[in-house]
């Protein structure tokens, strides 16, 4: 079912900063996030406008999955790589929160695209007289060498703060809660292997920090206005090693695991396997894991001196990420931004000719719409594919394999879907109550696919039409032989499929 808009979703439980000791001040101009599709941005912006700011998000591709998302703030389309666009998002902006990263490019890639989108905004900001920056930035000691995701994280900073543009940096390490890539790893190691090898640095220190402690930081620098120009360490109230995480999160969730220690590491072999039994593919994971080789704790505690509050144990983050697991509650995930460019990803609706391959299968039912519909959207995840389960599963681990995003990836919510959600290996790219549902493939293939499930009404009968369509768009010989070999599966699968979204209305 379609997931209501975010601002209806919040319950005063869901609300971190219901007890900042600060003050809101809605009176300033408007406030701009980036990043805004992203997991930290996508919880900071219900936040800003439950305190009454006036928040114009930045977005990159497609509107419609996100001017329902948030229908009291204003959506604007741009890119960080072109200054026009840039000008149109910060005009007439008070403070810009910067929570741009290309991290999901991989190791190799997101270094100088990072450096290229800091400055850019830098110089549109200072253009434009923008009052103030908030970047969140890496956890990490100067003094020793850095891994390349954590020193590209400090050139970020220090490009932003080249210009005239007061900037307040707060430099975070591991972040705890539900749909973080970071707990999404330790989670899923820890619940499905009985014996962890860990590599040298897991006995390295960092400091955790809860999301709802980031959110607080990051609105509570916002609303006292002496801590512009400024830099901050925030963290957690414990000091642990990866391998104390790792052993705290099984003693909660009741796992008896053997964590052995090798005497070597190799970073790239050790972040594929990861990605091989977590939800996270290797891009992330490798860039997460590097970061590893450095402890990552606060050198100083000075924001204690701006905005007083305690902030809550890893042990407390992992248990509110579990509930909100278990409630299906959860609003944000690594997976909203990831793979790279998707929200500039060509639509079906946008092809200039026809698709040449296509797959159709359709089925008279009498079930009501909303029922077809509601059975349509729990497909996927933990509630599998309804039929041939299996096959759907080795796809994803071929996938996988060939560092793709594959299945485990899940989904965000077990109910509700919304446009840009993920479903394993599908990304929805429009959603129609009770009417359609369109997913956009994300696995590596020699083309391009969509799967569509529509419902139609017949004219003057109480019965329906309910239809699944493959289509795949390919100009390459291999596609062409990758269709084909796939047709005879395509046709038990989606008959099946069909059949079963039926039966289970």
């Amino acid at each position: 079912m379609a997931k209501p808009p975010m601002t209806e979703q919040f319950t005063d439980n869901d609300l971190f900063c219901r007890d900042l000791p600060t003050i809101p001040m809605p009176a300033m101009c408007r406030i701009l996030v980036t990043g805004a599709s992203g997991y930290i941005g996508g919880r900071l912006v219900p936040e800003l406008l439950i305190r009454g700011y006036r928040v114009r998000v930045m977005i990159r591709g497609d509107l419609r999955g996100h001017i329902g998302r948030w229908p009291d703030a204003e959506v604007v389309v741009a890119d960080a790589f072109n200054t026009h666009q840039l000008r149109t998002a910060l005009k007439n902006i008070h403070t810009a929160y910067y929570l741009i990263h290309s991290l999901i490019l991989g190791p190799s890639d997101f270094e100088e695209a990072d450096i290229r989108a800091a400055r850019n905004f830098r110089k549109v900001a200072e253009e434009l007289h923008v009052k103030r920056i908030i970047y969140l930035g890496g956890l990490g000691d100067i003094r020793v060498p850095l891994s390349s995701h954590l020193r590209n994280r400090m050139e970020v900073a220090e490009e932003l703060c080249k210009g005239t543009t007061p900037v307040t940096i707060l430099r975070a390490a591991v972040i705890i809660g539900s749909g973080s890539a970071s707990y999404e790893i330790i989670h899923h190691l820890v619940r499905y292997l009985p014996v962890i090898i860990l590599p040298r640095w897991a006995k390295n220190r960092c400091q955790p920090i809860a999301i709802r402690d980031v959110i607080k930081y990051l609105v509570g620098v916002l609303e006292v206005s002496r801590t512009a120009g400024k830099s901050f360490d925030i963290g957690g109230p414990e000091i642990m090693t990866y391998q104390k995480m790792l052993a705290t999160l099984a003693s909660i969730i009741h796992r008896r695991t053997f964590l052995i220690p090798a005497p070597v590491s190799l970073i790239g072999v050790y972040a594929y396997l990861v990605s091989l039994f977590t939800p996270v593919p290797n891009a992330i994971v490798r860039c997460l894991i590097e970061g590893l080789k450095n402890e990552v704790i606060c050198q100083n505690d000075s924001i204690k001196e701006y905005l007083r509050f305690p902030p809550i144990s890893f042990r407390q983050a992992v248990l509110r990420a579990l509930t909100r697991e278990d409630q299906d509650r959860v609003s944000t995930r690594w997976s909203d931004a990831y793979p790279p460019a998707q929200e500039l990803a060509l639509k079906l609706d946008e092809l200039d000719h026809e698709t040449r391959f296509i797959s159709r299968h359709s089925r008279v039912t009498d079930k009501p719409a909303g029922a077809l519909f509601k059975s349509i959207c729990r497909i996927g995840g933990s509630e599998g594919w309804y039929t041939s389960s299996w096959l759907w599963k080795l796809r994803g681990l071929l996938d996988r394999i060939f560092m793709g995003v594959g299945i485990s990836r899940g989904r965000k919510s077990r109910v509700h879907l919304e446009i840009n959600d993920v479903i394993d290996f599908w990304r929805i790219e429009d959603l129609v109550e009770n009417r359609r549902l369109l997913l956009r493939a994300e696995m590596k293939m020699p083309g391009r696919a969509w799967l569509e499930m529509t419902i139609d009404e017949i004219n003057g009968q109480d019965t329906r039409i309910l239809t699944v369509t493959a289509y795949f768009d390919t100009s390459s010989f291999f596609g062409r032989i990758y269709w084909y070999a796939l047709t005879p599966i395509h046709f038990f699968i989606f008959k099946n499929l069909i059949k079963q979204i039926d039966h289970k209305s």
